[in-house]
């Protein structure tokens, strides 16, 4: 699809639309009272820990502004690290420090900071400049994450990530994210960060997109992006479907990292997923949300039962 489509055209792609997202799936599948335990990272990150879901080790919970003068000496003892909002979205407020150089951090930009820059940044973040409502936040900060070695030099400055959309616990659409110069190295498709569909029967890519526009080379890296091949594909979903039991929702964006040590990781929770995934993958999601639909109360109990499940049924797609 390149330039304008008609509504018409999108029906017939089974593209499923911001209203009938927020109509038909968030609100009839997600508990409101569930959605803080998805929206704030900390009681994501306690309850995955509760579950038995890998994530990055956290390593410091910031809460209060008198903690921000007393965190170098903390900060000091961490080689590499990532400051994140507890209640921020799309990527914003996130830093990532790759190392420590003398008296100065060193972000996966390249830049240099200084204790006071980062004090500036974490007391900006509890006052809530990228939580959601501009409310009150804390600050978590957690290792840094290894991306596994084959996604070398498929991303800059940053490490992928994997959105699958998971639906009453079975995963039905699955986008690789990789990092750009024009996304300053997050993995944020509206700044600029390249989606690639992925097939859910095996992980490999079915096609790429930047700026909602195809494209075969990674714009910073020039590596063909049509011989991307995720490795420990089937654990991945596993791990993606196992997100349902553990909040309650029935319509959620998992968000996963493949570390080159520990495999697998759970980044964080969406409740309210974007609708980008479609065009990463060429395909629109209704027609496979109605196919789950469709199963009503046979559903599989077990997670990889639902993930051989789905693996089957869109399978070269």
């Amino acid at each position: 699809m390149r330039g304008w489509v008609s509504p018409q055209r999108l029906e017939a792609y089974g593209m499923l639309g911001m209203n009938a997202r927020n109509l038909a799936f968030i609100q009839r599948y997600n508990e409101r009272s569930r959605f803080p335990l998805v929206d704030d990272k900390l009681r994501t990150k306690l309850l995955a820990e509760e579950y038995g879901v890998p994530t990055p080790s956290l390593r410091l919970v910031l809460r209060a502004q008198h903690q921000v003068q007393r965190v170098g000496s903390r900060l000091a003892a961490l080689e590499g690290f990532a400051m994140k909002p507890a209640k921020g979205s799309g990527g914003k407020g996130i830093w990532v420090i790759q190392r420590r150089d003398e008296d100065a951090w060193v972000k996966a930009s390249g830049a240099r900071v200084g204790l006071a820059d980062l004090q500036r940044h974490l007391s900006n973040t509890l006052a809530g400049l990228y939580s959601l409502g501009g409310n009150p936040d804390a600050v978590l900060v957690e290792d840094l994450i290894s991306a596994d070695d084959c996604f070398s030099g498929y991303s800059f400055e940053g490490v992928p990530d994997i959105r699958v959309v998971v639906f009453r616990g079975y995963p039905v659409m699955a986008m690789l994210r990789l990092s750009t110069h024009d996304s300053d190295g997050k993995a944020n498709l509206h700044q600029g960060a390249v989606g690639v569909g992925l097939a859910l029967d095996g992980g490999r890519c079915l096609r790429a997109v930047q700026f909602g526009q195809p494209l075969a080379l990674h714009p910073d890296t020039g590596r063909p992006l049509d011989a991307i091949r995720v490795p420990g594909w089937r654990e991945l979903l596993v791990l993606a479907a196992r997100c349902h039991e553990m909040t309650g929702l029935g319509y959620l964006g998992v968000d996963l990292v493949l570390d080159r040590q520990q495999g697998p990781l759970l980044l964080e929770l969406n409740a309210r997923p974007g609708l980008a995934i479609q065009v990463a993958n060429g395909c629109g999601l209704l027609p496979r949300l109605r196919r789950v639909e469709a199963l009503g109360d046979r559903r599989l109990p077990e997670p990889a039962e639902r993930v051989a499940w789905a693996m089957e049924a869109f399978a070269g797609a």
